[in-house]
């Protein structure tokens, strides 16, 4: 796997370049060569600056990393095409799974950065308090997984528990949140302060 890397500042881009190095990702110095893209930046906004414009255009597949996440600036990134944003300080491990996961075209935006997004949208603050949740316990840890974009397989692992225990679960929790898919669950959830 090779990705190009962009960032604000060189010390930034050598700090991303050698997590990624660690778990075997590659890093290609010419530009427009490969369809991942990894911007970095103190915010998402200045990440975003620090890739050449046709990144942004092109059929590039972008992942973000920063350390702030301004909701009016991941609404944009979002729009501009962004496919995963990251805390710069991630692990690499973490780190090579959002690469992969963006090089598959799969949307990846930790669910601290959801919540932030949509109490945002929402009019309300960090202090909004949260709902009673209609979920049991093991139907929230099965949703706040689901919300970092684990599949049912890695779900079950995680929980100790079979994939069709997972299944039955989300079957019961959607019909508890009254949604027809999984990213409407963890919206749901999210808005309602339950994960």
């Amino acid at each position: 796997m090779k990705v190009q890397v962009e960032a604000a500042d060189s010390t930034l881009r050598a700090t991303v370049a050698t997590k990624l190095r660690l778990v075997g990702i590659k890093i290609v110095e010419q530009p427009f060569q490969v369809p991942v893209v990894v911007a970095a930046a103190e915010t998402v906004g200045r990440a975003l600056r620090s890739c050449p414009q046709p990144y942004l255009t092109g059929d590039y597949r972008l992942l973000v990393l920063a350390d702030a996440f301004d909701p009016a600036e991941v609404r944009s990134a979002l729009r501009a095409g962004v496919r995963a944003m990251l805390s710069t300080t991630s692990a690499p491990a973490k780190l090579a799974s959002a690469v992969w996961a963006t090089k598959q075209g799969e949307s990846r935006i930790p669910r601290e950065i959801l919540l932030k997004l949509l109490r945002d949208r929402a009019g309300g603050g960090p202090d909004s308090a949260p709902n009673p949740s209609p979920l049991t316990p093991r139907q929230t840890a099965v949703l706040a997984l689901m919300a970092e974009g684990y599949p049912n397989t890695a779900i079950a692992k995680n929980l100790s528990c079979s994939e069709h225990t997972v299944k039955n679960v989300i079957y019961d929790m959607m019909t508890r949140l009254q949604v027809n898919n999984r990213a409407h669950a963890v919206a749901r959830a999210i808005r309602a302060g339950h994960i």
